[in-house]
Parts: structure tokens; sequence; C-alpha cells
């Protein structure tokens, strides 16, 4: 009974698969009518109740659709019919076609709203001058090596102790790797421990690229909502127990795009949680330092005993985002998958980069360099806030990060004032991309971080004035 079971579900993943690599393949295009029930079983040899199955896994997935009476058809990647406004307009077309964030970066505007990296100007860039100097003096020979794959032993000695100093948890050097920014650790991870199929939970909303790199490797994601005050654990829990995660991508400092800040009673639970039903939590922290009031919370990974969490620090934003550094603080019986995937990647890191890095971020210059970079920030979102105060738009304050998450009047639809904006050079990111499920049609996410404060109140004003023409 148990080897009849064992084969039927066998069969029933290799149709499920079979479908979709001709979807992906594009041997079926949108909306071409799949082969029938009958005629799939036929010719792939397998019960009728097999295709149906797989089928109907498609639909869950949003992969095909169904017509009454007529059968399956593939799915279009389009979400909406307002092609009329994007034949000629990257943006938009990113937004309906694709939902890709890297898409809605490309074109170039005045007011940059969808950029949730800091203005160059508020970067200290004049003083890594002396940092390279100081690097090629110390280090001839960089250039003309490689890093090892796990990363500068130097840097990662000082980052473990900054962690101890921080967090008071017992590291070491061999704890740590580095990797060349967050996205790419979240690669790794999703390369090293996600297979077809395998189910992930996920905020929602969440960060678009996460979403992208768990959905290109297979992943199944669930969704959980997140709120002002965190997540629903019963909800959590019941989804644990009927789907049985590999693991939990999520953002609890200042996240992104909502800005909200996980409380530290739900960091605890989540971790019990992962122990007691055996997946991972995923740690993703770009933001951690970049708070207005007080400093959020220890990580999650810090309330880790049992090897269940996985934490990905990122120090790009706010230092240099061209150095591309992050560190990685991984359980010892999971870092000798990541470091596999790492190699095959780039083989390390560039050792330049990290020891430009290193050398400031052991400096005084950082810690006088954080303060300003808060306050500019926090004095940004204030300005932000109060041009939007006169549109009766909804969100949280945040009390860190560079975003603000906004729910606009169910007449204003996202997708036309981002159209009718490009036309007045402003971008920003529809809530859509941020969703797994691309249902969040209500929602936008603007930066305040990018634009100097000039511009962004001169932007803001130029959106409010759109939003205003469209509600009309």
């Amino acid at each position: 009974m148990g080897k009849a079971i064992q084969n039927e579900d066998y069969l029933f993943k290799k149709i499920y698969d079979y479908v979709l690599h001709q979807i992906e393949r594009k041997e079926w295009k949108e909306h071409d009518k799949l082969p029938s029930v009958r005629q799939l079983a036929s010719e792939m040899k397998v019960h009728r109740l097999t295709v149906l199955k797989a089928y109907q896994l498609l639909k869950q997935h949003d992969k095909v659709y169904v017509k009454d009476k007529a059968g399956y058809f593939v799915q279009s990647n389009v979400t909406n019919n307002l092609e009329y406004l994007h034949q000629n307009n990257p943006i938009v077309s990113a937004y309906v076609q694709k939902n890709h964030l890297s898409e809605i970066h490309q074109p170039s505007v005045s007011y940059h709203f969808s950029q949730a990296l800091i203005d160059p100007n508020l970067l200290p860039n004049h003083y890594f001058s002396d940092y390279v100097k100081k690097v090629f003096d110390l280090y001839p020979k960089v250039l003309a090596t490689y890093s090892t794959v796990q990363g500068d032993l130097e840097l990662r000695e000082t980052l473990a102790q900054y962690f101890i100093n921080q967090y008071k948890t017992h590291l070491g050097a061999d704890d740590v790797f580095i990797t060349s920014g967050s996205q790419q650790a979240i690669h790794l991870i999703a390369q090293a421990f996600i297979k077809p199929r395998d189910v992930v939970l996920f905020e929602r909303p969440s960060y678009s690229a996460a979403i992208d790199i768990f959905r290109a490797q297979g992943a199944q994601i669930v969704t959980v909502d997140i709120h002002p005050e965190g997540y629903d654990l019963e909800q959590v829990e019941y989804y644990i127990k009927q789907y049985k995660p590999r693991l939990f991508y999520l953002n609890p400092t200042f996240h992104n795009p909502t800005g909200y800040t996980i409380s530290i009673e739900q960091r605890k639970k989540l971790v019990e949680l992962a122990e007691q039903y055996r997946f991972l939590l995923i740690e993703d922290d770009a933001y951690h330092d970049i708070y207005f009031d007080q400093a959020p919370p220890p990580p999650i990974y810090t309330y880790d005993s049992a090897g269940t969490v996985i934490y990905i620090r990122s120090f790009c934003k706010y230092i240099s985002p061209g150095l591309r550094i992050a560190a990685v603080i991984c359980p010892s019986s999971l870092r000798n998958a990541l470091l596999t995937v790492k190699s095959l990647a780039d083989n390390g890191s560039p050792l330049l980069n990290q020891k430009i890095f290193l050398h400031y971020f052991s400096s005084l210059r950082l810690q006088q360099h954080l303060e300003k970079i808060r306050i500019a920030l926090h004095i940004r979102k204030e300005i932000m806030e109060e041009e939007l105060a006169v549109t009766g738009w909804r969100w949280t304050s945040p009390k860190g990060g560079l975003n603000l998450w906004v729910e606009l009047p169910d007449k204003l639809p996202p997708e036309l004032l981002l159209a009718k904006s490009i036309e007045q050079s402003i971008s920003f990111v529809p809530g859509q991309i941020c969703d797994p499920l691309k249902q969040l049609s209500s929602w936008i996410r603007l930066s305040y971080s990018y634009a100097n404060e000039k511009q962004l109140r001169e932007g803001v004003k130029r959106l409010v004035a759109v939003a205003q023409s469209l509600s009309k």
C-alpha cells in the first residue's frame, strides 16, 4: 500500500513538472489550451485523477486557469488590462507584466521614491579615499590575490567581536561568512536549501527581490500577514503545522516595505516554533542601525540556541552600497552547504572591498557618520509625512528604515497613479510588487531616503498634485 502511494506521488510530480516545464519554455504560451485530462493521461500512461490533481495544483499556483466546460489554459503574466498605459512605458510595463523591482529603477526620473537607497551625498565618500590609500599601504598585494570563499579572516574576526560586544552572543570568526550584499546571501540560501515545491513562509508584503529569488528556485510561497504589532502567531503556527515549511524568510526590524518592527516576545516565540517544528528562520536585517528614537530589539538569532536561524546583516545601505558587503551568521551544520554554493558563484567576495570596509568599520568616523545619517533620514521622513498630510492617505509612521508603506483610497488605482507620475518624472513602488500574492493593489512604497530635502518636498508636492488631478 505504501509503495502504491509513493508511486502515485511520483507520477503526480512528474505530470506537474512536465506541464510547468512546457509553460516555462514557452512551448505552451499564455492562454493556450492545455491537453485535456483524458488526453494527457493517455499520453503519459497515468490515471486521469493523477493528471487532474496536477492541473489543480498548477491552478492553485496561478500557472493555469479554468474556463467552464472548456478546460485548462496557461495563465497570463499580465495582471490587469491596462495595456494602453504601458505600451511605451517601461516602468508601468514592469509593474503589470513582470513586477520586477529592478525594472522599476531603470528609467531616469528626477524624483526617486522607488529607490530604498540613501542619498549618496549623505555617505562618507571623501573619507573612503583615505581608507583606500591605507589599504594599499597595508596590503600592497591586495589586488594580486583572492579572498577565501568564507571571507577575509581579519574582517570576520572584527565582525564576530562586534556582534559579541553588541549582543553578548558567543561567536567566532568561523561562525561568520561574507557575501557580496544581502541579496547574494538570500540567493545562496535559496540555492542551498530549496528544491522545487518546497514550502517557504513569507511575510506579506515582503522584499520583492527575495520573492523573485525563491520563486525562481521553484518554492511554493505561503504568506503570513505582518501588522504594526507583528504577526498573528496562531496563524503562523497553523501554517507551520499544515504546510511543514522548509524555512520562513522574514525581515523583522524596520521591515521592508512597511517599516514595522517585531517585539522581543514575538522574536522569542518564533525561535521556539522553529525549534519545535524543525524549520529555518532566515532573518534579513538590512536596516538595523537606521533608527530614529531608540535602538530596535536584538536580532532573532540572539535568542537561538538550537541552530535554527541564519542571520543576514547588510551594511551596504548606510556605509557604501558600492562595496556590497554583508555578513551571514550561520549554524555550523549548514555552513558547508552555503560555502559550496558561494564557491560556485564567485569563489569569494572581492578582497579589496572587504579590506576597505574593514578599516572604515573599525573607525570612530563610522559612529559619527551613523549619528548624522539617522538625524538626516529622520528629517526626510518627517518632510515626506508633512507633504502627504493633506491627502488623507494612511500609513504607520516607522521608527526607522527608509520607507513609508502608504494605503491609497480605493478610487485611486496605483497603476494609473504610477503612469501619470512617470510623466512628471516621479517613481515609486506599487504594492503588488511587494506582495507574493500580487494582490495588494491599493498600497504603494515611498522611499524618503534617496532624494535630498529640496527634491523630496518638491517631488511629493508633485505626486500629491498628480493624485488630486486623478481624483477629480
